[in-house]
């Protein structure tokens, strides 16, 4: 673990923070791959907090001194990808872990904490809470400046395509995959 970094499951009280780091994360470390409308576009939407995942115990938070300095988590859920608001397709159905895999959702890092080990931290642990669950693959929905961080995890690109957004704009996004090693 990164020094002076925990980790801890979020709660419903730790939604307003997740609401002030999500706007904070995407407009500075999605501006080298989007355009600042695609980005706008999407805060609300697809770049926003997932109440249903807080709700299942599935949403860790990384925190520094109290503050939260990154988020992420993991889904039993059908839903790929987005916030519980907006006009996001959503599938709240849950998963057979015995068929389907499990969604990594909703990773977000502070700019000032980018590229330190939070993000493989958080991925690291919804990868050890999946395979307890009984999971034994992952799927996930990467934006550009996030699919790095997923293929270092050995997730497969699936597909390369486009998400449309509210104002009209699109979002280039890749739909990746992995299968879980077992200890």
């Amino acid at each position: 673990m990164i020094a002076s970094v925990a980790l801890r499951l979020a709660g419903e009280h730790d939604t307003p923070a997740l609401e002030d780091l999500i706007p904070l994360s995407a407009r500075a470390l999605q501006a080298a791959t989007y355009t600042a409308a695609q980005i706008e576009g999407a805060l609300g939407t697809v770049f926003a907090v997932d109440r249903q995942l807080i709700a299942d115990g599935t949403y860790f938070v990384a925190e520094r001194h109290g503050a939260i300095v990154g988020c992420g988590g993991w889904s039993r859920r059908k839903t790929l990808f987005g916030g519980d608001r907006g006009d996001v397709p959503r599938d709240d159905a849950l998963l057979d872990p015995q068929i389907d895999a499990a969604r990594i959702r909703a990773f977000f890092v502070h700019p000032a904490w980018a590229r330190q080990g939070i993000g493989r931290m958080l991925m690291s642990a919804c990868e050890r809470a999946a395979i307890a669950a009984g999971f034994g693959r992952l799927e996930l929905v990467a934006t550009l400046a996030g699919e790095p961080l997923y293929a270092a995890f050995a997730f497969r690109v699936l597909e390369r395509y486009e998400i449309t957004l509210v104002t009209g704009q699109v979002l280039p996004a890749v739909r990746m995959a992995k299968t879980l090693v077992r200890d």
